[in-house]
């Protein structure tokens, strides 16, 4: 039984082996996040996750990623009718059309797994 204001979920042992890889080879990081558990590190990747989930449902129909290269991303903004190019500059994402490196080209950016997996690897984070 959970303790007060939590619930328990059931994975299979083969996921669960995964995280916990994960969160082992990650433990140093992951704690000057905040991270000092592995219920936290669970807990951190599903809001991570809900976030970047809800980002995408909320701008997909507007826009829409047309190339990935090694160090820039091609979007259309279907309500500017624009092409919006977000490349990465000093270690940030940085979009050329709005020339800010906090807009909506940017966070769309982050939320296309595939990208976010790259810029992840390369240590590159979302300014939240």
């Amino acid at each position: 039984m959970p303790k007060a204001g939590f619930k328990s979920i059931t994975v299979s042992e083969a996921v669960y082996n995964k995280f916990h890889d994960v969160y082992k080879k990650n433990k140093e990081d992951l704690a000057m996040k905040g991270v000092n558990s592995f219920a936290g590190y669970i807990t951190f990747m599903m809001e991570d996750l809900m976030q970047k989930d809800e980002t995408f449902a909320r701008y997909a129909p507007k826009l829409e990623k047309i190339s990935v290269d090694d160090n820039r991303v091609v979007v259309k903004d279907n309500i500017k009718n624009r092409i919006a190019e977000v490349a990465i500059q000093n270690g940030e994402l940085y979009c050329m059309f709005c020339e800010e490196k906090d807009c909506v080209h940017v966070g769309f950016v982050f939320s296309l797994p595939d990208v976010y997996e790259v810029l992840n690897a390369r240590g590159i984070k979302h300014q939240r």
